[in-house]
């Protein structure tokens, strides 16, 4: 049976003005090769249940089958 994890991960930019990056690939980006600096560390990571992943999934906008799991955390192989 697998096991599901929800970590949260949080990402520190310095920039020389304000920040508002389009999506996490520009934020590599710009810490990486642009003119940012930054960091990241992990704050937490929970175990979920089936029916929490599936749920966790759907808050994200995604669909409970991405993780083979109904809308109620059943496998659906």
């Amino acid at each position: 049976m697998p096991k599901y994890y929800k970590t949260i991960i949080k990402v520190e930019v310095l920039s020389e003005g304000k920040y508002n990056p389009e999506d996490l690939e520009q934020v590599h980006m710009d810490i990486t090769d642009g003119d940012c600096s930054g960091k990241w560390d992990i704050e937490s990571s929970t175990k979920l249940t089936s029916k929490q992943a599936a749920k966790a999934l759907i808050a994200q906008g995604s669909a409970p089958e991405f993780f083979m799991l109904d809308e109620e955390g059943n496998r659906v192989d």
